[in-house]
């Protein structure tokens, strides 16, 4: 059995290829894989760090504006699709895979329609609510197309080839209660856990209101406690709440880390979660029923994160804020608010439960073993 993963552009799309790829090779020893990606994309770290042997394609993005810069930019990156066609054609003929399956990200786009075309079975996961352009590319090509939400069916051409399958998470997240993880992170005082981060590099407008909720989190007397990842702005949130004369550590009721490293233990012990609305996220929220505050980045292609986080907010298991109307003052506001009503907290985590597949790694490993079949 080989299976060929093509990938890129964010660990968004990686993570979920390289979750498949271990549970196919944990069920099938004789299954060798092979990860295809763009030359100068994310995956050229992530995945070699997995221990996957990674081939490249040279793909470019594709700018959405209409200046001149963004033409010349959409031009070349035509002009360098015969050569992705030709790096594509040749890792399917020394591979020669059972089943190429997409996760995202341009460099999927030559492999999977040339798989497509050579009568190879093909799938591709879309883990955002709406599908991104390489999807729209693939979707009258492949054999399946597998979707994080059932609202997102309809955005499809042939939807009896779409199957709800959730996104991959990884199973750890499951381990814990919400008792026993605030046990293991020294909350035994009673008050509410909030837990806040906005993804691996972090955002500094978004940093800068947390200083400011922070601060007012001290004033009231520190009502809830509260542990945020900053990402590559922690040294200048330090430096910021230092100058304001606010202490943070473990002993604290603020705990700032540059990276959150134990999420599994942080999000089970949280009783709110304020966050991007990257796909990822999103999956594990719904996993494990968190109610949330989102504050979907307003720099992602096509907006996928703010029709991410709609999703969630149109059915009740989260709220939407968007980032030109918020301030470290409407974070605490909304924030205290919701700890202030236990129902409705109630009743967002039901809501999650109802957008979560339980386990979508299992439900794409069937989809992608009866393509092979």
């Amino acid at each position: 059995m080989k299976i060929l993963f093509t990938c890129g552009g964010t660990a968004g799309h990686i993570n979920p290829a390289i979750a498949l790829a271990r549970l196919f090779q944990a069920r099938h020893s004789d299954c060798k894989v092979l990860f295809a990606g763009a030359d100068n994309g994310m995956e050229r770290m992530l995945v070699p760090h997995e221990g996957y042997e990674l081939r490249t394609v040279h793909v470019n993005t594709i700018h959405r504006a209409w200046k001149w810069r963004d033409l010349k930019h959409n031009v070349e990156t035509v002009i360098t699709l015969p050569r992705a066609r030709r790096q594509a054609a040749a890792i399917l003929d020394e591979f020669q895979p059972d089943l190429v399956v997409g996760t995202g990200g341009y460099a999927s786009y030559p492999v999977v329609k040339e798989a497509a075309r050579r009568g190879i079975p093909t799938a591709v996961h879309e883990s955002n609510a709406v599908p991104g352009l390489t999807t729209k590319l693939l979707a009258k090509s492949v054999d399946r197309i597998m979707v994080g939400f059932e609202d997102s069916r309809a955005y499809y051409p042939h939807p009896e080839r779409v199957v709800v399958t959730g996104t991959p998470v990884r199973r750890d997240f499951f381990d814990h209660t919400r008792k026993e993880a605030r046990a293991a992170l020294g909350f035994t005082d009673g008050r509410p856990v909030v837990l806040s981060y906005w993804g691996s590099l972090g955002a500094e407008v978004m940093n800068r209101y947390t200083a400011e909720m922070i601060g007012i989190e001290a004033k009231a007397g520190w009502p809830f406690h509260h542990i945020h990842g900053a990402g590559r702005n922690y040294t200048w949130l330090m430096d910021r709440l230092a100058q304001m004369g606010i202490k943070t550590g473990e002993d604290t009721s603020a705990e700032i880390r540059e990276y959150i490293y134990d999420m599994p233990w942080v999000m089970a012990s949280a009783d709110l979660v304020i966050c991007r609305a990257g796909a990822s996220t999103i999956s594990e929220l719904t996993a494990i029923a968190k109610p949330a505050i989102l504050v979907p980045s307003p720099n992602v292609t096509n907006h996928h994160q703010e029709k991410n986080a709609r999703v969630l907010a149109d059915h009740g298991a989260a709220v939407l804020l968007l980032e030109p109307n918020c301030s470290g003052k409407v974070l605490f506001s909304t924030v205290t608010a919701l700890l202030g009503d236990q129902e409705k907290l109630a009743a967002m985590a039901k809501a999650q439960s109802t957008l979560s597949v339980t386990d979508a790694g299992e439900e794409i490993y069937q989809v992608l073993l009866s393509l092979m079949k």
